[in-house]
């Protein structure tokens, strides 16, 4: 067994009980596990100062000195023990305020020491308080000078003594008797390319940095093994959808490709949407199963890309799918790619869950004959009753509201495996989509159509709203359409949702009937009753559309040219750049106006500053990430596969990136792992994927 699975009862110092309580808290069971017991913060302890040396700051510092002149001074609680270190001519004070009994039995004249705390300087005189103390002969044997580390306990462990005093001295157990043989399993050209320490010295350096520098070196090894196991599972499994799962080839571009993209589309695509067309075309002529995500900003045009790739499919004789998390998204979806069909002669198809049985009869004949084309739906479109004749891709929208189950089930609908496309309108930080999907093949739509206008954002607060009022009256009356948002926290759906009543009869009075017509949506209306409501704002009937976050996703109404954000506050930086993306889709200006109060936190204050100096949704979700983290970013049903002990995603970008390259090489490389450099990372690598869960999972 190796040693570093040994069980901590039999850890010197731990016994039974300590053991329990550092499972229960900590989650500690083995050596291995508290050796990975990495210290929060570092306290510098790498010099002995002679007392000549020092002067007061902030900073604490270890000072080398013989005691002397011990005292206890004062009666009751301003009893204090003084004790006077000296070395050479100079001398500081010592004073202790707690614990004075046992402190007292402890001290005796003569004993060399050193003493560690900050020094003050009070009326010209040098003193420390409650320094921590030790005998010289006792620190030489004992200590180790460097970054002293600085562990997290709890109340029940701090109790048992075990705070970070306690854990340092189990740490420092394991590190000084254990010899770890056979650890070493990254490939010997990429560590000497870093120079970086072997696994043991990293460990051992995470805890006892000599200095900042083998510090940076030990955490970066560390960091790049979690890493890279990371993303050598997911380019294993990149390489077996291809292979194994197979692919449809898509050789013909005619006539519909060609005929849309010459003849039809009234305007040029960007760059960025010409070269994800690219890699989708690359990943359908080569007989590779497609597995691919499109990240693109909100209208960056990537429905537009997904239905070219439907055309290489129907071009090839197979049938295309689409769907999406919402009936109005998909009703969208359907309305405007409908356009595009007719155009081409090609037949699509709707399917919900509102699809009465009558016309689902007819929709699953026509899916089963190849007469329709094109099929668009909710989740509707992965119940077994749902028979394609032959479906060659695939696309998902709003992959987040999606996992992984609802991706197996639509790809199961035809053998060989469809291509997959999923997409997404949330822009996430590329490292953080390598680490979230890192199954998939990414491509990232990074332009904005030209000609289209950028969004003015505007920061306002109560006492300017009869201003607001004004404008947004005047925007009116040139027959356009304003969208008020009110926060919706889960937590208090009473709450906000009296909050959205209050908002709308204030807003019934300063837009009074029938010159003004207002819709309002939210969460606790029936489906039919929030679907009237969102078709009337659509058609026009309407021209202000109060709601919940409802409408953060797939409501599109081009004529839409003001945002209004209540208590903006209160609202995610993404989110905030989602529901700005509602506006701004026709040809005129479009406003987003951040409603909040007159006082704002610190990230508040970040949050609203940054919504109006940018529109880029990608700068938008790296501070975002920066912000929250990335678990709260993407939420906590998908954080788990980014739960590393040291790695971090926001710090190690470089790193992530490195990673998948070179695990993209070994894969291609040496593909089962046979290379002789590669026989200690094909023992790790089958250990850990076989413990490692599916990663994307959502519950």
């Amino acid at each position: 067994m190796n040693e570093l699975d040994t069980s901590l009862t039999y850890l010197k110092g731990v016994g039974p009980q300590r053991a329990d309580l550092l499972s229960s808290e900590l989650g500690l069971r083995t050596f291995g596990d508290l050796l990975e017991y990495f210290p929060f913060r570092y306290v510098d302890r790498s010099k002995i100062y002679n007392i000549d040396e020092i002067a007061p700051g902030p900073s604490e510092i270890q000072v080398r000195g013989s005691l002397g002149d011990i005292r206890l001074i004062g009666n009751g609680y301003k009893k204090r023990l003084t004790a006077t270190l000296t070395s050479g001519n100079n001398s500081l004070e010592l004073i202790w305020f707690k614990g004075i009994k046992w402190i007292h039995k402890s001290l005796n004249h003569g004993d060399e020491v050193i003493a560690y705390g900050k020094i003050s300087n009070f009326k010209g005189k040098l003193s420390i308080s409650h320094p921590e103390l030790e005998k010289v002969k006792s620190f030489e044997k004992n200590f180790i000078l460097g970054l002293h580390p600085v562990y997290s306990s709890t109340e029940k462990l701090s109790a048992a003594g075990l705070n970070s005093k306690g854990l340092n001295k189990l740490i420092l157990e394991i590190i000084r008797n254990l010899k770890i043989s056979n650890s070493e399993w990254i490939p010997i050209g990429i560590s000497n390319n870093k120079n970086w320490p072997s696994k043991f010295n990293a460990l051992k350096e995470m805890h006892y940095p000599k200095n900042i520098h083998r510090l940076t070196l030990a955490r970066e090894r560390l960091a790049f093994e979690e890493i890279f196991l990371d993303q050598l599972v997911f380019a294993f499994r990149r390489k077996s959808h291809k292979i194994i799962d197979g692919g449809h080839l898509f050789p013909k571009l005619k006539p519909n490709f060609h005929n849309f993209y010459e003849k039809i589309i009234p305007f040029t695509l960007t760059n960025a949407q010409k070269k994800v067309i690219t890699e989708i075309r690359k990943n359908t002529i080569k007989g590779y199963h497609m597995n691919r995500l499109i990240q693109g900003d909100v209208g960056s045009g990537k429905t537009l890309v997904a239905f070219m790739a439907m055309l290489m499919s129907i071009d090839n004789n197979y049938q295309a799918a689409m769907m999406a998390p919402t009936e109005v998204l998909a009703q969208q979806h359907f309305s405007s790619l409908k356009i595009w069909t007719d155009l081409l002669g090609l037949k699509i198809s709707l399917l919900t869950g509102s699809v009465k049985t009558s016309a689902r009869k007819k929709i699953f004949k026509n899916l089963v004959s190849g007469e329709t084309n094109i099929i668009v739906g909710t989740h509707a479109l992965i119940e077994d009753s749902v028979v394609f004749n032959n479906l060659g891709v695939a696309i998902i929208d709003e992959q987040h509201k999606f996992g992984v189950a609802q991706r197996e089930k639509i790809k199961n609908k035809n053998s060989p495996f469809p291509h997959i496309l999923v997409m997404t309108a949330t822009p996430i930080p590329r490292t953080l989509a390598m680490s979230l999907y890192g199954d998939l093949d990414l491509s990232v739509i990074d332009e904005l159509p030209p000609g289209r206008k950028s969004i003015t954002t505007l920061h306002q607060t109560d006492h300017n709203r009869l201003k607001i009022w004004g404008f947004l009256k005047k925007e009116i009356k040139k027959g356009r359409q304003v969208y008020i948002v009110y926060p919706l926290i889960e937590e208090s759906e009473t709450l906000d949702l009296k909050d959205l009543m209050d908002g709308f009869e204030s807003v019934q009075r300063d837009f009074p009937k029938p010159e003004f017509q207002i819709s309002i949506v939210h969460g606790k209306m029936k489906a039919e009753d929030k679907k009237y409501e969102m078709e009337r704002f659509i058609s026009g009937v309407t021209q202000i559309m109060i709601s919940t976050t409802v409408i953060e996703v797939g409501v599109n109404v081009p004529n839409a040219s003001v945002m209004v954000i209540e208590n903006a506050e209160k609202f995610g930086l993404s989110q905030l750049h989602q529901l700005r993306g509602r506006v701004g889709r026709g040809g005129e200006q479009s406003y987003c106006i951040l409603m909040t109060k007159d006082k704002l936190s610190d990230n508040g204050k970040i949050r609203i500053e940054t919504l109006c100096k940018t529109t880029d949704g990608f700068e938008i979700a790296n501070v975002d990430m920066q912000l929250r983290g990335p678990g709260e970013v993407m939420g906590t049903r998908q954080s788990g596969s980014i739960n590393y002990k040291i790695a971090n995603i926001i710090e190690d970008g470089k790193l992530i990136e490195w990673s998948r390259q070179l695990a993209e090489e070994i894969v291609i490389s040496d593909p089962e792992l046979k290379k002789q450099e590669n026989q200690q990372l094909k023992l790790k690598f089958s250990k850990y994927s076989r413990q490692k869960i599916r990663w994307g999972t959502v519950a």
